[in-house]
């Protein structure tokens, strides 16, 4: 079922907003979160910090055999008065190789109204593969919370 990354590029794939497009777009984002968190068993609480950009924090809530239940967000604010924008919560399905978005905490989730389910899917799942490619273009890479901290 892997397809080609250049073809999602192109919107080839994401154009006819199929149910087989949908789980197309699932397969590419497993592909670019692993690429910046190789290993989510390092930590439960992880963080990447590239100079210049803000940090980029990655919360894993369960671990199962076939599954993590994970959050990845930007943390803006201060001690007390964080906001987390956006705040994504995310299924992994590691014997399928898949991702899903399970849920967008946003100010922009207003942008997303639909009343069909799986164009809601499109287009919160259409998000998440948006920012992981920003995030890897700005060469983000998740490292445990705590071991960043003993190197400071």
């Amino acid at each position: 079922m892997l397809i080609e990354t250049e073809s999602i590029r192109s919107g080839r794939s994401i154009a006819n907003r199929s149910f087989s497009g949908l789980m197309d777009l699932y397969e590419q984002n497993y592909i670019r979160l692993r690429k910046i968190a190789p290993d989510l068993c390092l930590a439960d609480n992880m963080i990447s910090s590239v100079d210049g950009h803000h940090d980029l924090f990655l919360f894993v809530h369960e671990r199962c055999k076939y599954t993590t239940m994970l959050s990845m967000t930007y943390r803006f604010g201060k001690p007390g008065r964080y906001l987390y924008e956006p705040d994504l919560h995310l299924k992994m399905y590691h014997d399928a190789k898949v991702v899903e978005v399970q849920h967008l905490n946003s100010r922009s989730q207003g942008l997303i109204v639909v009343d069909d389910l799986l164009i809601k899917k499109w287009a919160i799942n259409r998000y998440l593969f948006k920012w992981l490619g920003y995030c890897l273009y700005q060469r983000h890479f998740f490292q445990p919370i705590t071991r960043l901290k003993a190197r400071a």
